[in-house]
């Protein structure tokens, strides 16, 4: 169930993300949800590296889509 629920929270992540940053990215839901879990992943391994977040301890909502952004920002200035 845990994967399953990792895939529906990456997705919403993902969308939030493509919402919040401006511009164009033309990605499909795939890759929107996979943004998302990327995202939720550098918020936890950042977040532990600063010593917000202890290991094993998953990262925050709005670090998780935080996350996101700075992920589909790289993408996006690759792709030009």
């Amino acid at each position: 169930m845990s994967l399953i629920a990792t895939i529906v929270i990456g997705f919403v992540v993902g969308l939030l993300a493509r919402l919040l940053h401006p511009g164009r990215d033309g990605q499909g839901i795939i890759m929107t949800t996979l943004l998302g879990i990327a995202g939720a992943m550098l918020a936890g391994y950042g977040g532990q590296f600063l010593g917000l977040y202890r290991p094993g301890q998953p990262a925050g909502f709005v670090g998780s889509v935080v996350g996101a952004i700075v992920i589909l920002f790289v993408v996006t200035r690759l792709r030009k």
